[in-house]
Protein backbone atom coordinates (compact mmCIF):
# COMPACT_ATOMS: atom_id res chain seq x y z
CA UNK A 1 0.00 0.00 0.00
CA UNK A 2 1.30 3.44 -0.89
CA UNK A 3 0.66 6.33 1.43
CA UNK A 4 0.79 9.76 -0.23
CA UNK A 5 3.59 11.89 1.16
CA UNK A 6 1.17 14.65 2.06
CA UNK A 7 -0.37 12.34 4.67
CA UNK A 8 3.06 11.53 6.07
CA UNK A 9 3.89 15.21 6.27
CA UNK A 10 0.53 15.95 7.86
CA UNK A 11 1.08 13.23 10.42
CA UNK A 12 4.57 14.53 11.19
CA UNK A 13 3.55 18.09 11.58
CA UNK A 14 0.04 17.63 12.93
CA UNK A 15 -0.22 21.07 14.38
CA UNK A 16 -3.14 20.35 16.68
CA UNK A 17 -0.90 18.06 18.73
CA UNK A 18 2.28 20.05 18.99
CA UNK A 19 0.94 23.55 18.58
CA UNK A 20 3.47 24.04 15.79
CA UNK A 21 3.39 22.83 12.22
CA UNK A 22 6.93 24.20 11.63
CA UNK A 23 5.81 26.17 8.54
CA UNK A 24 8.16 29.14 8.33
CA UNK A 25 10.27 27.98 11.29
CA UNK A 26 13.98 28.49 10.70
CA UNK A 27 17.24 27.00 11.90
CA UNK A 28 20.00 29.55 12.51
CA UNK A 29 23.72 29.10 13.00
CA UNK A 30 25.35 31.87 15.02
CA UNK A 31 29.09 32.40 15.41
CA UNK A 32 29.97 32.89 19.06
CA UNK A 33 33.38 34.55 19.22
CA UNK A 34 33.68 35.71 22.82
CA UNK A 35 32.10 35.87 26.29
CA UNK A 36 29.99 38.86 25.25
CA UNK A 37 28.44 36.76 22.47
CA UNK A 38 27.80 33.94 24.94
CA UNK A 39 25.94 36.39 27.19
CA UNK A 40 23.91 37.71 24.26
CA UNK A 41 22.86 34.16 23.38
CA UNK A 42 21.79 33.59 26.99
CA UNK A 43 19.78 36.80 26.83
CA UNK A 44 18.08 35.67 23.63
CA UNK A 45 17.33 32.23 25.06
CA UNK A 46 15.70 33.66 28.16
CA UNK A 47 13.55 36.09 26.15
CA UNK A 48 12.36 33.63 23.50
CA UNK A 49 11.59 29.95 23.41
CA UNK A 50 14.48 28.57 21.42
CA UNK A 51 15.02 24.94 20.48
CA UNK A 52 18.77 24.35 20.67
CA UNK A 53 20.15 21.81 18.22
CA UNK A 54 23.85 22.17 18.91
CA UNK A 55 24.84 22.48 21.69
CA UNK A 56 21.83 21.05 23.54
CA UNK A 57 21.21 24.13 25.67
CA UNK A 58 22.25 27.75 26.23
CA UNK A 59 24.27 26.64 29.27
CA UNK A 60 26.68 24.74 27.01
CA UNK A 61 27.52 27.62 24.68
CA UNK A 62 31.20 28.54 24.80
CA UNK A 63 33.35 31.14 23.02
CA UNK A 64 34.91 30.27 19.62
CA UNK A 65 32.04 27.99 18.64
CA UNK A 66 28.90 27.99 16.56
CA UNK A 67 25.37 27.54 17.87
CA UNK A 68 22.56 25.95 15.88
CA UNK A 69 18.99 26.57 17.02
CA UNK A 70 15.45 26.40 15.70
CA UNK A 71 13.08 29.34 16.03
CA UNK A 72 9.29 29.31 15.55
CA UNK A 73 7.92 31.25 12.59
CA UNK A 74 6.37 33.96 14.75
CA UNK A 75 9.74 34.66 16.46
CA UNK A 76 11.93 34.70 13.35
CA UNK A 77 11.83 38.48 12.75
CA UNK A 78 12.48 39.29 16.41
CA UNK A 79 15.45 36.91 16.51
CA UNK A 80 16.92 38.21 13.26
CA UNK A 81 16.62 41.79 14.54
CA UNK A 82 18.31 40.85 17.80
CA UNK A 83 21.22 39.15 15.99
CA UNK A 84 21.68 42.06 13.61
CA UNK A 85 21.45 44.78 16.27
CA UNK A 86 24.07 42.99 18.34
CA UNK A 87 26.26 42.35 15.30
CA UNK A 88 26.22 38.59 15.77
CA UNK A 89 27.27 36.83 12.58
CA UNK A 90 24.68 34.27 11.54
CA UNK A 91 23.51 32.14 8.65
CA UNK A 92 20.19 30.45 8.04
CA UNK A 93 20.82 26.69 7.84
CA UNK A 94 17.20 25.72 7.17
CA UNK A 95 14.85 28.42 5.88
CA UNK A 96 11.63 26.45 6.29
CA UNK A 97 11.60 23.59 8.76
CA UNK A 98 8.32 22.20 7.46
CA UNK A 99 9.76 21.85 3.93
CA UNK A 100 12.91 20.21 5.31
CA UNK A 101 10.77 17.69 7.21
CA UNK A 102 8.90 16.78 4.06
CA UNK A 103 12.15 16.60 2.11
CA UNK A 104 13.53 13.99 4.53
CA UNK A 105 11.36 11.44 2.78
CA UNK A 106 12.89 10.81 -0.59
CA UNK A 107 9.82 9.58 -2.45
CA UNK A 108 6.35 10.98 -2.71
CA UNK A 109 4.68 7.73 -1.86
CA UNK A 110 5.57 5.42 1.00
CA UNK A 111 5.42 1.67 0.70
CA UNK A 112 4.35 0.28 4.04
CA UNK A 113 6.68 -2.34 5.44
CA UNK A 114 10.27 -2.20 6.54
CA UNK A 115 13.11 -0.67 4.52
CA UNK A 116 16.76 -0.25 5.46
CA UNK A 117 17.08 2.91 3.37
CA UNK A 118 14.00 4.67 4.74
CA UNK A 119 13.05 5.90 8.19
CA UNK A 120 10.78 3.32 9.81
CA UNK A 121 8.23 4.09 12.49
CA UNK A 122 8.25 2.10 15.74
CA UNK A 123 5.50 -0.29 14.71
CA UNK A 124 7.55 -1.25 11.65
CA UNK A 125 10.79 -1.57 13.64
CA UNK A 126 9.09 -3.70 16.29
CA UNK A 127 7.73 -6.10 13.65
CA UNK A 128 11.20 -6.18 12.06
CA UNK A 129 12.88 -7.22 15.35
CA UNK A 130 10.56 -10.20 15.52
CA UNK A 131 11.03 -11.14 11.88
CA UNK A 132 14.82 -10.85 11.71
CA UNK A 133 15.15 -13.08 14.78
CA UNK A 134 12.68 -15.62 13.38
CA UNK A 135 14.45 -15.76 10.01
CA UNK A 136 17.97 -16.07 11.47
CA UNK A 137 17.64 -18.26 14.57
CA UNK A 138 21.30 -19.34 14.41
CA UNK A 139 22.53 -15.73 14.58
CA UNK A 140 19.84 -13.54 16.14
CA UNK A 141 17.68 -13.82 19.24
CA UNK A 142 15.25 -11.27 20.64
CA UNK A 143 14.39 -10.52 24.24
CA UNK A 144 12.83 -7.64 26.15
CA UNK A 145 14.96 -5.85 28.76
CA UNK A 146 12.05 -3.91 30.25
CA UNK A 147 9.22 -1.56 29.39
CA UNK A 148 9.04 2.15 28.67
CA UNK A 149 7.08 4.70 30.69
CA UNK A 150 4.10 4.16 28.36
CA UNK A 151 4.38 0.39 28.71
CA UNK A 152 6.09 -0.66 25.48
CA UNK A 153 8.57 -3.55 25.38
CA UNK A 154 12.22 -2.55 24.93
CA UNK A 155 13.45 -5.18 22.50
CA UNK A 156 17.08 -6.20 22.47
CA UNK A 157 18.62 -8.26 19.69
CA UNK A 158 21.55 -10.52 20.50
CA UNK A 159 23.57 -11.06 17.35
CA UNK A 160 26.34 -13.65 17.16
CA UNK A 161 27.11 -17.32 16.66
CA UNK A 162 25.86 -19.21 19.69
CA UNK A 163 28.68 -20.21 22.04
CA UNK A 164 28.84 -19.94 25.79
CA UNK A 165 30.78 -17.26 27.69
CA UNK A 166 31.46 -14.98 24.73
CA UNK A 167 32.61 -11.41 25.28
CA UNK A 168 30.09 -8.83 24.03
CA UNK A 169 29.72 -5.37 22.54
CA UNK A 170 26.62 -3.37 23.49
CA UNK A 171 25.22 -0.90 20.92
CA UNK A 172 22.17 1.30 21.47
CA UNK A 173 20.35 3.69 19.16
CA UNK A 174 17.56 6.21 19.49
CA UNK A 175 18.33 7.83 22.85
CA UNK A 176 17.11 11.20 21.64
CA UNK A 177 13.79 10.87 19.87
CA UNK A 178 14.43 13.27 17.00
CA UNK A 179 17.76 11.73 15.94
CA UNK A 180 16.17 9.41 13.36
CA UNK A 181 19.41 8.40 11.63
CA UNK A 182 20.45 6.63 14.84
CA UNK A 183 17.86 3.78 14.86
CA UNK A 184 18.44 3.46 11.11
CA UNK A 185 22.04 2.50 11.90
CA UNK A 186 21.13 -0.19 14.43
CA UNK A 187 18.83 -1.82 11.88
CA UNK A 188 21.53 -1.59 9.21
CA UNK A 189 24.09 -3.20 11.51
CA UNK A 190 21.89 -6.25 12.14
CA UNK A 191 21.10 -6.60 8.43
CA UNK A 192 24.78 -6.50 7.49
CA UNK A 193 25.74 -8.95 10.24
CA UNK A 194 23.20 -11.47 8.98
CA UNK A 195 23.88 -10.82 5.29
CA UNK A 196 27.67 -11.01 5.40
CA UNK A 197 28.19 -13.76 7.99
CA UNK A 198 30.04 -16.57 6.26
CA UNK A 199 30.76 -14.30 3.26
CA UNK A 200 33.00 -11.59 4.63
CA UNK A 201 35.92 -12.57 6.84
CA UNK A 202 35.91 -9.67 9.29
CA UNK A 203 32.20 -9.88 10.12
CA UNK A 204 32.33 -13.68 10.29
CA UNK A 205 35.19 -13.53 12.75
CA UNK A 206 33.44 -10.88 14.84
CA UNK A 207 30.22 -12.90 15.11
CA UNK A 208 32.16 -16.07 15.90
CA UNK A 209 34.10 -14.39 18.69
CA UNK A 210 31.70 -11.76 20.03
CA UNK A 211 28.05 -11.26 20.79
CA UNK A 212 26.52 -7.92 19.84
CA UNK A 213 23.66 -6.66 21.96
CA UNK A 214 21.69 -4.26 19.79
CA UNK A 215 18.98 -2.02 21.24
CA UNK A 216 17.40 -0.56 18.07
CA UNK A 217 15.41 2.17 19.84
CA UNK A 218 16.05 3.11 23.46
CA UNK A 219 13.56 5.99 23.77
CA UNK A 220 10.58 4.32 22.07
CA UNK A 221 7.87 6.58 23.53
CA UNK A 222 9.73 9.70 22.41
CA UNK A 223 10.43 8.22 18.97
CA UNK A 224 6.74 7.48 18.43
CA UNK A 225 5.91 11.03 19.51
CA UNK A 226 8.22 12.44 16.81
CA UNK A 227 6.22 10.50 14.22
CA UNK A 228 2.76 11.32 15.49
CA UNK A 229 2.91 14.71 17.19
CA UNK A 230 6.08 16.76 17.21
CA UNK A 231 9.05 15.92 15.00
CA UNK A 232 11.48 17.89 17.17
CA UNK A 233 10.80 16.10 20.46
CA UNK A 234 13.97 14.91 22.21
CA UNK A 235 13.21 13.56 25.68
CA UNK A 236 11.32 10.60 27.12
CA UNK A 237 7.55 10.98 27.66
CA UNK A 238 7.37 10.40 31.43
CA UNK A 239 5.21 12.52 33.72
CA UNK A 240 5.62 13.65 37.31
CA UNK A 241 2.93 14.67 39.76
CA UNK A 242 2.58 18.43 39.91
CA UNK A 243 4.86 19.04 36.92
CA UNK A 244 3.32 20.29 33.69
CA UNK A 245 6.22 19.52 31.35
CA UNK A 246 6.83 15.96 30.23
CA UNK A 247 9.96 13.97 29.77
CA UNK A 248 13.57 13.65 30.86
CA UNK A 249 16.70 13.82 28.71
CA UNK A 250 17.74 10.17 28.98
CA UNK A 251 21.36 11.05 28.27
CA UNK A 252 21.46 13.21 31.40
CA UNK A 253 19.74 10.58 33.56
CA UNK A 254 22.65 8.20 34.28
CA UNK A 255 24.52 8.14 37.54
CA UNK A 256 27.75 9.66 36.21
CA UNK A 257 28.28 13.15 37.59
CA UNK A 258 24.48 13.25 37.57
CA UNK A 259 22.93 16.71 37.11
CA UNK A 260 26.21 18.57 37.51
CA UNK A 261 27.47 20.40 34.39
CA UNK A 262 25.50 20.69 31.19
CA UNK A 263 22.29 19.27 32.61
CA UNK A 264 19.25 21.14 33.83
CA UNK A 265 17.14 20.75 36.97
CA UNK A 266 14.21 22.41 35.16
CA UNK A 267 11.59 19.85 34.05
CA UNK A 268 10.72 21.96 31.00
CA UNK A 269 14.31 22.01 29.74
CA UNK A 270 15.43 19.75 26.90
CA UNK A 271 18.41 18.70 29.04
CA UNK A 272 16.40 17.98 32.21
CA UNK A 273 18.31 15.39 34.24
CA UNK A 274 15.20 13.94 35.90
CA UNK A 275 14.14 13.96 39.57
CA UNK A 276 16.84 11.38 40.41
CA UNK A 277 19.52 9.42 38.55
CA UNK A 278 17.93 6.44 36.78
CA UNK A 279 14.45 7.89 37.35
CA UNK A 280 13.44 6.80 33.83
CA UNK A 281 12.20 3.27 33.30
CA UNK A 282 14.23 3.12 30.09
CA UNK A 283 17.44 4.14 31.86
CA UNK A 284 16.82 1.58 34.60
CA UNK A 285 16.19 -1.20 32.08
CA UNK A 286 19.50 -0.44 30.36
CA UNK A 287 21.58 -0.11 33.53
CA UNK A 288 20.08 -3.29 35.03
CA UNK A 289 20.89 -5.25 31.88
CA UNK A 290 24.45 -3.97 31.67
CA UNK A 291 25.13 -4.55 35.37
CA UNK A 292 23.82 -8.09 35.05
CA UNK A 293 26.08 -8.75 32.05
CA UNK A 294 29.05 -6.68 33.13
CA UNK A 295 31.50 -9.57 33.12
CA UNK A 296 30.94 -10.14 29.40
CA UNK A 297 30.37 -6.60 28.02
CA UNK A 298 33.72 -5.25 26.84
CA UNK A 299 32.60 -2.28 24.77
CA UNK A 300 29.69 0.14 24.86
CA UNK A 301 28.71 2.17 21.79
CA UNK A 302 25.86 4.68 21.81
CA UNK A 303 24.72 6.20 18.53
CA UNK A 304 23.51 9.81 18.33
CA UNK A 305 23.36 12.61 15.78
CA UNK A 306 24.47 15.10 14.55
CA UNK A 307 27.98 16.63 14.17
CA UNK A 308 30.24 13.84 12.88
CA UNK A 309 32.16 13.10 16.03
CA UNK A 310 33.48 10.09 17.85
CA UNK A 311 33.60 10.84 21.57
CA UNK A 312 34.91 8.94 24.56
CA UNK A 313 34.85 9.72 28.32
CA UNK A 314 34.63 11.95 30.05
CA UNK A 315 31.79 14.32 29.34
CA UNK A 316 30.80 15.09 32.93
CA UNK A 317 34.18 16.59 33.76
CA UNK A 318 37.48 17.54 32.16
CA UNK A 319 39.30 14.62 33.79
CA UNK A 320 40.72 12.07 31.34
CA UNK A 321 40.05 8.33 31.43
CA UNK A 322 42.86 6.05 32.63
CA UNK A 323 43.34 4.58 29.15
CA UNK A 324 43.04 7.96 27.44
CA UNK A 325 45.97 7.38 25.06
CA UNK A 326 44.52 4.02 23.99
CA UNK A 327 41.00 5.42 23.47
CA UNK A 328 42.39 8.36 21.53
CA UNK A 329 44.41 6.10 19.22
CA UNK A 330 41.43 3.78 18.73
CA UNK A 331 39.09 6.70 17.98
CA UNK A 332 41.58 8.11 15.48
CA UNK A 333 41.88 4.76 13.69
CA UNK A 334 38.10 4.27 13.65
CA UNK A 335 37.55 7.76 12.24
CA UNK A 336 40.14 7.11 9.50
CA UNK A 337 38.38 3.87 8.67
CA UNK A 338 35.05 5.72 8.46
CA UNK A 339 36.49 8.39 6.16
CA UNK A 340 37.95 5.79 3.80
CA UNK A 341 34.58 5.10 2.16
CA UNK A 342 32.95 8.44 1.36
CA UNK A 343 35.53 10.89 2.69
CA UNK A 344 33.30 11.94 5.60
CA UNK A 345 35.38 13.82 8.15
CA UNK A 346 34.86 13.18 11.85
CA UNK A 347 36.49 14.86 14.81
CA UNK A 348 37.25 12.80 17.91
CA UNK A 349 38.33 13.10 21.52
CA UNK A 350 37.02 13.23 25.09
CA UNK A 351 33.43 14.49 25.25
CA UNK A 352 33.97 17.50 27.52
CA UNK A 353 36.63 19.18 25.41
CA UNK A 354 35.55 17.93 21.98
CA UNK A 355 31.92 19.00 22.23
CA UNK A 356 30.84 20.30 25.69
CA UNK A 357 30.40 19.36 29.33
CA UNK A 358 27.38 17.12 29.77
CA UNK A 359 26.70 15.24 32.98
CA UNK A 360 24.78 11.99 33.36
CA UNK A 361 25.61 10.41 30.01
CA UNK A 362 25.41 6.69 29.31
CA UNK A 363 28.95 6.45 27.89
CA UNK A 364 30.54 7.90 31.05
CA UNK A 365 28.37 5.64 33.19
CA UNK A 366 29.35 2.53 31.21
CA UNK A 367 33.02 3.47 31.43
CA UNK A 368 32.77 3.97 35.20
CA UNK A 369 31.21 0.48 35.45
CA UNK A 370 34.52 -0.84 34.13
CA UNK A 371 33.73 -1.06 30.39
CA UNK A 372 37.05 0.13 29.02
CA UNK A 373 35.91 0.82 25.47
CA UNK A 374 33.04 3.29 25.67
CA UNK A 375 32.19 5.58 22.74
CA UNK A 376 29.50 7.95 21.53
CA UNK A 377 29.02 8.38 17.81
CA UNK A 378 27.49 11.62 16.54
CA UNK A 379 26.49 10.68 12.99
CA UNK A 380 25.95 12.91 9.95
CA UNK A 381 25.76 15.68 9.22
CA UNK A 382 27.41 18.87 10.48
CA UNK A 383 24.26 20.99 10.34
CA UNK A 384 23.10 21.46 6.75
CA UNK A 385 20.17 19.16 7.57
CA UNK A 386 20.85 18.56 11.27
CA UNK A 387 18.22 16.21 12.69
CA UNK A 388 16.44 16.10 9.31
CA UNK A 389 19.01 14.11 7.35
CA UNK A 390 17.34 12.99 4.09
CA UNK A 391 16.67 9.30 3.53
CA UNK A 392 18.95 9.46 0.50
CA UNK A 393 21.87 9.67 2.97
CA UNK A 394 20.91 6.69 5.13
CA UNK A 395 22.86 4.13 3.11
CA UNK A 396 26.12 6.06 2.94
CA UNK A 397 25.89 7.09 6.61
CA UNK A 398 25.30 3.53 7.75
CA UNK A 399 27.96 2.02 5.48
CA UNK A 400 30.70 4.32 6.75
CA UNK A 401 29.63 4.02 10.39
CA UNK A 402 29.68 0.24 10.08
CA UNK A 403 33.37 0.39 9.09
CA UNK A 404 34.20 2.31 12.27
CA UNK A 405 32.12 0.01 14.48
CA UNK A 406 33.74 -3.09 12.98
CA UNK A 407 37.16 -1.55 13.52
CA UNK A 408 36.43 -0.94 17.21
CA UNK A 409 34.95 -4.43 17.63
CA UNK A 410 37.99 -6.05 15.98
CA UNK A 411 40.25 -4.09 18.30
CA UNK A 412 38.23 -5.29 21.29
CA UNK A 413 38.62 -8.93 20.16
CA UNK A 414 42.39 -8.45 20.12
CA UNK A 415 42.47 -6.64 23.47
CA UNK A 416 40.14 -8.64 25.67
CA UNK A 417 40.41 -7.98 29.38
Amino acid sequence: MLVPLILVAAALASAHHSGEDFEGSKVFRVSVDNENHVNLMHELASARQIDFWKPDSAAQIKPHSTVDFHVKAEDVVTVEDFLEQNELHYEVMISNLRSAMEAQFDSHSRATGHSYTKYNNWETIEAWTKQIAAENPDLVSRSSIGTTFEGRSMYLLKVGKAKSNKPAVFIDCGFHAREWISPAFCQWFVKEAVRTYGQETQMTELLDKLDFYILPVFNIDGYIYTWTSSRMWRKTRSTQTGVSCRGVDPNRNFNAGWCENGASKQPCSDTYCGPTAESEKETKALTDFIRKNLSSIKAYLTIHSYSQMLLYPYSYSYKLPKNNAELNALAKAAVNELASLHGTKYTYGPGATTIYLAAGGSDDWAYDQGIKYSFTFELRDTGRYGFLLPESQIRATCEETLLAVKHIASYVVQHLY
